[in-house]
C-alpha cells in the first residue's frame, strides 16, 4: 500500500492530509458561462397605475364608499412647493398652516378661486384627522407653564383643531359640519369612514378630508381630499387623478367616477 500524499501548509509548516485541502479556485470562466453566471438579475418593470402613494413608498390609500367618488385631492409636501405658507393669527407651530394649504390646494383645484359656489359649499363638511395632532402647540404651551412664562394668548386659540378648520370653512364659505379626530390607526381610512357617516345621515353632501400630520425632525406631511357624489361635475382640467406627470402636492383633480384617493 503507498503512503497517503500529503500538504505542507506554507504557513505553519503543518502536514495535513491532500484530501482535507481547499480545492483550487478556476482562475477564470470562459465564454458564455462567465456572462450567464456574473450576469445581474433582471429588475423587475415599475409597475403602472394611479397611485402615487405606492412610488413614495406609503401604503395604498382606501377607496372611498359606493356612491361617493374623490373630486379633487392634495399632498404635502411636493418638490414645487418649498414651505407652508404662513397664517394670520397661527403661530409657532406647522400643524395649522399644513391642513390650510392642503384645503386650499384642494378645494382651489375643483372651485377655482375663493369662495366656493355656494349651492355646493353649504353642504360641505370638514373632516381634520390627526395621529399626532399639534405637538408643537401643545409643547410650548407646556412648556411656558413649567417654566412660570406667559403664555401667548394665540396658543390657546391654536390648541383646539377647530379652530384652524373654522378658517378654511371662513375663507371657502363652507356651512357643513366640522369634525376633527386623532385616530388609533389609519388616519385617512378613519377621516373617509367619519365623512361617509355624515354624508350617510343626511349632515352633508360631500366633505373635505384633512390628514395632516407633524411630527419631530422636521416630519411634515399630508393629504386632503374632496368627496362627494357622483351627481356632482368633475373638476376641471384634463389631468387625470393618477398621472404620474403631476406634482403630487399640487391638487389634482379627479376624473368621474374615481373612487380611489
Amino acid at each position: 500500500m503507498s503512503a497517503p500524499t500529503v500538504v505542507r501548509s506554507a504557513a505553519t509548516g503543518s502536514v495535513q492530509p491532500a484530501d482535507l485541502a481547499e480545492p483550487a479556485v478556476p482562475t477564470a470562466l470562459s465564454g458564455a458561462a462567465e456572462s450567464a453566471d456574473l450576469a445581474e438579475p433582471a429588475v423587475p418593470a415599475v409597475p403602472s397605475g394611479p397611485a402615487e402613494s405606492a412610488d413614495l413608498g406609503e401604503p395604498p390609500e382606501p377607496a372611498v364608499p359606493a356612491g361617493l367618488v374623490v373630486l379633487a385631492r392634495s399632498r404635502w409636501p411636493g418638490a414645487s412647493v418649498e414651505e407652508l405658507p404662513a397664517i394670520a393669527g397661527f403661530i409657532t407651530s406647522s400643524f395649522s398652516p399644513l391642513a390650510a394649504t392642503l384645503a386650499e390646494l384642494c378645494l382651489r383645484s375643483y372651485f377655482g378661486p375663493r369662495p366656493a359656489d355656494p349651492a355646493r359649499a353649504e353642504r360641505t363638511a370638514i373632516v381634520l384627522a390627526s395621529t399626532t395632532g399639534d405637538i408643537a402647540t401643545a409643547a410650548a404651551i407646556a412648556s411656558a407653564v413649567d417654566e412660570g412664562r406667559r403664555v401667548p394668548p394665540l396658543l390657546f386659540f391654536q390648541s383646539n383643531p377647530n379652530a384652524v378648520a373654522g378658517h378654511i370653512a371662513a375663507r371657502w364659505g363652507l356651512a357643513g359640519p366640522v369634525m376633527c379626530t386623532i385616530p388609533a390607526g389609519d388616519a385617512l381610512a378613519d377621516a373617509i369612514a367619519s365623512a361617509a357617516l355624515l354624508i350617510e345621515d343626511d349632515a352633508a353632501t360631500a366633505a373635505l378630508i384633512i390628514v395632516a400630520h407633524t411630527g419631530g425632525s422636521g416630519d411634515v406631511r399630508g393629504v386632503a381630499l374632496l368627496i362627494g357624489p357622483e351627481s356632482w361635475p368633475a373638476a376641471p382640467g384634463p389631468a387625470c387623478a393618477g398621472s404620474r406627470s403631476i406634482d403630487p402636492a399640487i391638487a389634482t383633480p379627479a376624473h368621474p367616477g374615481d373612487r380611489s384617493p
